[in-house]
This record gives structure tokens, C-alpha cells and sequence, in this order.
């Protein structure tokens, strides 16, 4: 074996980047303020408190906050927003505590603030970067204008299995889109200056591998090879260091065996040294004081764990607060790994501006102009249409005739309560658009009726568990027959259904785990009576996560999935099914044909006795006795109300040298009656590389418009940095050989060519 313990490779140093190996600039006004400072005062920079409000993600709410900021007993809250409200926290904190410090003004802007869009997988699936960083530029232009410096997003996490509730927030299956996602929200967020008062911190989070726990179930253990953390789970976060992100939270899982918030090898060896992160890193909401549950001892213990970690900012627990000075006397922390700390969190404010301007974020002139104004709403509306995905076309019932007779049904179908999704705390439903508003605002010629048909959920005791922030799940005083009886009446004298169904908000997003993702039978019933009828039956789809639709995706029915689309959802859900936006969104998870496939995901290894091709059952091959093995629709999938043919793949040549690159190149058209877009995608295949490769990786994508009978060539440069995967040692390189790909709609295309990676 090659000896690299001393000495780098240069793949490894362009890799890990030169800053983690050089010391950071000291800021002067940082270097003044910890000279001043007490241990106390240090210990209080890393203490983040919430008064409470909005929503919490634990059962604690600090107490004494007012006290504890005059005392200097804290760096940051979160849990308060208004330019007044924000102006008085720093007023407690510059004008009553010793130093005058103020505060970091944190809190959780998912998919917008006022003005919500899509949740971030339906967001993903628009595969629009630039409009992605446009959402999050929109999101942290209304947030500072309510007083926010500090954004717990983005959320990075790759996430293959359904059952986990928090696959809402995330990008997906996939490491290369996730990391491509993961930079535009950062550089969204921040902009090219985080002092600007219309750009925030932004925090990207969960670090790391949170979104592959055991069972699906939430806050679970995680626990795989370093070989598949490396090249499938930490690009995306990865991606948002270099891009710059200024802080990082930890995760609830433990990684190797210790909880990732008092995780060495992960916030310092990896973060720091290797990555070369120069920001501070914050726990999740209590996660220091669970590292007791874990088994690592009491709050002293997992405190001093945590802080020697590398871990700078206590979310809520108080740990450090309380343990900390103990910790120093008792030779468990060094003052030194403290005042570390502390310089982050002072540098981040510095960043921001709050050093030189602690009322930067205070403009009370700012929220009337800045907030839910119509320009963001139409950016908005325009998010949601490109995220939505048109899963089934039958007897091309889409798009709708703009004078039709509508029966419009389904629980969901005018919900304001449900439009937003998971996770949008700072938004407010009952400003959302209902699909029924929405129909008729987008087409007023048509004659729409509506019927609710059917509860999301029957189960009494299931709507209380989904009810905790609010009415999700309202079960109706009516009976299930008469709903249904009700919604059949309409149906069948209109020209056309469309049942609007799937899940409530809380059905998914934290805590909002599920071993059964198929469509409740509340309303697996209501969309079985409507085909009875013989009527064209569109279902309009909602959810928060990939569901198992195996017996809709039987039935003579049209099916769009719409996400949880955001406070412009019906208006978008008119524009797309009235035909005003041809649908062009790709699914960024596989969906399983049943949850026994799950983990499933496109870039499953080739085993040493693949299952045959044609998906027919043999026995000693890997395959399952009731079910292919591929998934109900792949990674990358969507369709269009046009279509779109691809030829002549090629490459621009037969070789690719180590300096040099190669051309990788398709031909589209679109074929069909409709103008449109499309998602062109590369994956690339590995043949022979000494670990075992995944069947394909994507490498590239772009998305193009095409008029009804347009080609369009669509070029994408690979060079070697791009072939460049971790291999059993860790190190990241490329291997010589051959190198096989595939251009098309989805991961699932068949059209491709083949290229030599020479020495």
C-alpha cells in the first residue's frame, strides 16, 4: 500500500481545499471583545434560547430569557420576528448587558417565510436551479424584513426511504442534485455579501446522514460505511461549505457510534480540517442534552463531549451554560476550546453586520414593502407550476377545456389549511389559495362544483396524532356514505372529475413518520367509486413525500403530483391542469411499487448475480418472489403534455486524456402538439473501478423549451474531475477505462455511448 499519512495527494488537496489548512484572518473587532470578555460571558456567546411561538421541534421552551440576555447569558433566540420585537431583543442585549453584544436572530425558513412556496422536494423536483435560488433570495428578502439575520436552512439531507417524514425538506435520492440544490439556496440566501440587509446566515443542516434512519423512523440511529458516506450522503453538505455557508447544525443520529453533535472525526477532522469550514456549528433543538438518552453520560458529560467536539452554539438545552465553567475547573474543557467558540459566533455577527449595526434588521419600513407583495406571489405561483409532476396521462384528458363542466371533489380540494405543507411555521393558511378558488380564478368560464367526498382520514385516533399544530385532518359530521354519495352525484353529471387527495400537511415533514404511504382508504375509496362512474377522472395528487400508488396507477385515471405547492397553490394548479404551463417537472425520488422495496433508488450497486433485464423471475438472481425488482416510477421521471424524442448520442470522441475533456452530446424533439420543457439528463457508468460502482450516477442536467416540432442539440462537458469518486482509502480519484453513458428523460433511459478515460 502506497504511504499517504504524511503527504497529500494533489486530487485530495484540490479536493479538501487549502483553507482548511491555513489559519483564518483574526477580525479585530472580534480579537477587542474576547479580550474583554469573562469565561461567563464566552459560555453565554454559545447559549441559543426561544421564548417559544411558532413551531417548536421539542417539548422545551427557555425560561428567564429577558434576564439571561441583560446578564450576557446569550448569543442568540429565535422564536421572535417583527422589526419591533427584534429591536427590543438587542435592546436588552447592546443597552443592558455589560458588552453591549448582540444577538443572532435565528429561526426556520423552509420554503419561503410569508410568501411559501413548494416544499423543498416539490421544489426539487422543478430541476430549475436559478429559480430555486430565486425562491430562497425571496425568502431571506421577507425574513429580514421581519428581523431575521439567521436561517436554519437549507436542508441537505439525502433521504431513499418514504416512511421518513422529513424526506419533505430535503432534494431527493441523488448526491450530484442534492449538492447542485444545496448551492443555489446557500448563495440564495446569502447573497455576495451577508452584511446586506436583505441577506441572512443561512445554516445548512442535518450534519450529517440524518436522512437515512433505521426503519424510516425519525431521530433513529444511522449507521453505514464510511465508503457510502463519502460518495452518496456528504456531498450535498459539502457543496454548501464551499459555497460558503456561515454556520452548521448537527443531527439527532449517531454516526460510528457517537452522536453526531459530540462527534470529533465528523465536526472537526471532516468539517474543519478536511473541508476547511470557517463558520460556527450549532446543535440541533436539545441534541447535546440527548446525547444523554444516547448512553454518553449526564449534561456535564455530553456537554464537555460536545464542546471539545467542536460543537460552538447549544440550541436550547442550556448544557453549556450550566456545565461548562464546572468543565474548565475540572480540567474537562480548556478556556481555550471556549474562547474558539466564541470567536465564531462573534465572527458571524460581524458577518452579518450586527457588530457595526446591531438595528440593521430593524426597519420598520420594511415589512409593508418587502412582504407578500404580488411580485412574490407570481414567483411564488411560477415555483409551483415547475414543480409539479405529471405522473400518468390517460385518453388525454389534460389539459382541461377552459368551459367544462367540472365536479371538483376530494378532501383536499378546498383546504386552505393544507396548502402550505410541513415545516412553514412563519407562513399563514388561511392567506393560501384553495384548488377550488384557484379553478375558478384561472378558468371563470368553466362550471366547477365541488364536494368534499370524503375525510383524508376516517381513524379518529390517526387525525389527533397529525392535528398537533393545527386542524390537518377535519373529520366531517356527515357520514362517509353521504360525503361519498354526495361527490358521486356531482360527478356524474359533469364532463369531468378531478378529486383533489393524499396528504394532510402534518402527514409528513418531523415526527411524521409512516410504515403505510399509500392514499388513505378513506379516499382510496372515494377515487375507486369516481372511475365506476365512467367519467374522465384527473387526480390531483398531494403530498409530502413518494407514495405508493400502485393500484391508482391501474386505474383509467390521469394523475399530477402537486407536492404541498404553497400559499399560491390553487392558482398554480389551475394554470397547469387548464393548460396555461405545460407540466415539466422530474421526480427526484424512485417510487417503490410497495414499501417492501424501500430503500430503492436509482443508484442501486449491480450485485454478483444481477436479475435478469427483461424483469422476469429467476431463481439464485437477485430478485424479490412477488414484485420486480425496479421501482414504480424511477429517479428523474416526469411526463409533459407533449412528447420528446431523443437521438443521436454521441460523444465528440473515443478518448478522454487526464488534462483534457470530452463532449457528451443528444438531439432532442419535441413530437408532440404542445410547446414545452424538458429535463435532458447524464449518468455515467463506471465499468470497472476497484470498488464496486453504482449502475449509474447523474452528472449532469439542463432544462430546455422546445415549440411543438423543435430539435435541439444539448451538449454536456465532462472532464476527469468529473469521473473522480472516493475509493477504499478515502482518497478522491478517478480511474482509467472505459466509462459508459446514457442521455435522456429520466434514469431510467436506455440511450447511450461509451468514452475511454486514458492515464
Amino acid at each position: 500500500m502506497k504511504m499517504r499519512k504524511f503527504k497529500l495527494s494533489v486530487a485530495l488537496l484540490l479536493f479538501t481545499g487549502l483553507s482548511g489548512l491555513q489559519a483564518q484572518e483574526k477580525i479585530p473587532q472580534v480579537e477587542e471583545l474576547l479580550e474583554k470578555m469573562t469565561l461567563e460571558e464566552k459560555i453565554g456567546q454559545l447559549n441559543l434560547l426561544t421564548p417559544g411561538g411558532g413551531i417548536a421541534t421539542g417539548s422545551v421552551v427557555s425560561e428567564d430569557v429577558e434576564a439571561k440576555i441583560k446578564a450576557g447569558n446569550v448569543g442568540g433566540v429565535f422564536g421572535v420576528s417583527s422589526p419591533e420585537r427584534v429591536r427590543q431583543a438587542q435592546e436588552l442585549a447592546v443597552k443592558n448587558s455589560r458588552l453591549g453584544i448582540p444577538l443572532l436572530i435565528g429561526s426556520d425558513i423552509i420554503h419561503g417565510y410569508k410568501t411559501t412556496y413548494p416544499i423543498p422536494l416539490g421544489l426539487s423536483s422543478s430541476w430549475d436551479l436559478e429559480l430555486i435560488k430565486e425562491g430562497a433570495e425571496m425568502a431571506a428578502k421577507e425574513a429580514t424584513a421581519d428581523g431575521i439575520n439567521w436561517n436554519f436552512s437549507p436542508m441537505v439531507d439525502i433521504a431513499r426511504d418514504p416512511r421518513w417524514g422529513r424526506i419533505a425538506e430535503g432534494a431527493g435520492e441523488d448526491p450530484y442534485l442534492g449538492s447542485q440544490i444545496a448551492k443555489a439556496m446557500v448563495e440564495g440566501y446569502q447573497g455576495e455579501d451577508m452584511s446586506l440587509p436583505h441577506t441572512m446566515m443561512a445554516t445548512v443542516k442535518h450534519m450529517a446522514l440524518y436522512g437515512a434512519p433505521e426503519a424510516g423512523r425519525d431521530y433513529n440511529t444511522v449507521d453505514m460505511s464510511r465508503l457510502k458516506m463519502f460518495n452518496e450522503y456528504l456531498p450535498p453538505y459539502k457543496a454548501a461549505v464551499d459555497a460558503g455557508v456561515g454556520s452548521v447544525m448537527t443531527s439527532f443520529n449517531d454516526i460510528d457510534g457517537i452522536p453526531a453533535t459530540g462527534n470529533k472525526w465528523l465536526l472537526t477532522d471532516l468539517l474543519r480540517e478536511r473541508w476547511g469550514f470557517d463558520g460556527f456549528v450549532v446543535s440541533d433543538y436539545t441534541s447535546v442534552n440527548e446525547m444523554i438518552a444516547h448512553g454518553l453520560g449526564d449534561l456535564q458529560a455530553v456537554s464537555a463531549l460536545a464542546i471539545n467536539a467542536g460543537l460552538d452554539m447549544d440550541m436550547v438545552g442550556e448544557g453549556f451554560l450550566t456545565t461548562l465553567k464546572k468543565s474548565v475547573e475540572e480540567g474537562l474543557v480548556s478556556e481555550e476550546q471556549i474562547t474558539k467558540a466564541a470567536r465564531r459566533i462573534l465572527e458571524a455577527k460581524h458577518k452579518i453586520g450586527l457588530l457595526d449595526d446591531p438595528y440593521l434588521y430593524s426597519d420598520e419600513s420594511r415589512p409593508e414593502k418587502d412582504i407578500l407583495t404580488e411580485e412574490n406571489r407570481q414567483l411564488a405561483r411560477k415555483a409551483a407550476t415547475r414543480s409539479f409532476v405529471l405522473l400518468k396521462k390517460h385518453n388525454n384528458t389534460l389539459p382541461l377545456f377552459k368551459n367544462a363542466k367540472i365536479a371538483l371533489v376530494g378532501p383536499l380540494a378546498n383546504n386552505k389549511n393544507n396548502m402550505l405543507g410541513t415545516w412553514a411555521p412563519t407562513g399563514n393558511p388561511q392567506l393560501s389559495v384553495p384548488i377550488l378558488e384557484g379553478l375558478k380564478n384561472v378558468a371563470p368560464n368553466a362550471n366547477i362544483t365541488y364536494a368534499k367526498g370524503a375525510n383524508i382520514s376516517n381513524d379518529t385516533s390517526f387525525a389527533k396524532k397529525v392535528n398537533v399544530f393545527g386542524q390537518r385532518i377535519q373529520i366531517a359530521e356527515e357520514s362517509p356514505e353521504a360525503l361519498l354519495k354526495e361527490a358521486l352525484d356531482l360527478a356524474k353529471s359533469s364532463d369531468v372529475v378531478v378529486a383533489v387527495v393524499g396528504e394532510a400537511t402534518e402527514m409528513s415533514g418531523e415526527a411524521a413518520s409512516r410504515t403505510d404511504i399509500t392514499i388513505p382508504d378513506s379516499q382510496k375509496k372515494l377515487i375507486n367509486e369516481l372511475v365506476k362512474t365512467g367519467k374522465p377522472v384527473v387526480l390531483v395528487l398531494m403530498s409530502g413525500r413518494p407514495l405508493d400508488i400502485s393500484e391508482e396507477m391501474a386505474l383509467p385515471v390521469s394523475i399530477l403530483q402537486i407536492w404541498h405547492p404553497g400559499v399560491e397553490a390553487g392558482n398554480a394548479v389551475g394554470d397547469v391542469l387548464f393548460g396555461n404551463y405545460n407540466p415539466s417537472g422530474k421526480l427526484t425520488n424512485s417510487w417503490p411499487r410497495s414499501v417492501g422495496q424501500i430503500p430503492i433508488h436509482y443508484r442501486m450497486k449491480t450485485t454478483g448475480r444481477p436479475g435478469p433485464e427483461s424483469g422476469d423471475f429467476q431463481k439464485f438472481k437477485t430478485n424479490y418472489l412477488d414484485s420486480p425488482n425496479s421501482p414504480l416510477l424511477p429517479f428523474g421521471y416526469g411526463l409533459s403534455y407533449t412528447t420528446f424524442e431523443y437521438s443521436d448520442v454521441k460523444a465528440n470522441a473515443e478518448k478522454l486524456g487526464t488534462d483534457g475533456s470530452i463532449e457528451l452530446s443528444a438531439t432532442v424533439t419535441n413530437t408532440g402538439d404542445f410547446d414545452g420543457e424538458e429535463v435532458v439528463q447524464l449518468y455515467i457508468r463506471d465499468v470497472v473501478r476497484s470498488v464496486t460502482p453504482p449502475g449509474k450516477e447523474l452528472k449532469g442536467f439542463q432544462k430546455i423549451a422546445l415549440k411543438k416540432g423543435e430539435s435541439k442539440t444539448v451538449t454536456f462537458t465532462i472532464t476527469p474531475e468529473d469521473l473522480k469518486f472516493y475509493n477504499y482509502n478515502i482518497e478522491f480519484v478517478n480511474e482509467p477505462g472505459e466509462y459508459e453513458f446514457f442521455i435522456g428523460g429520466s434514469s431510467d433511459n436506455k440511450m447511450a455511448g461509451s468514452f475511454e478515460l486514458t492515464q
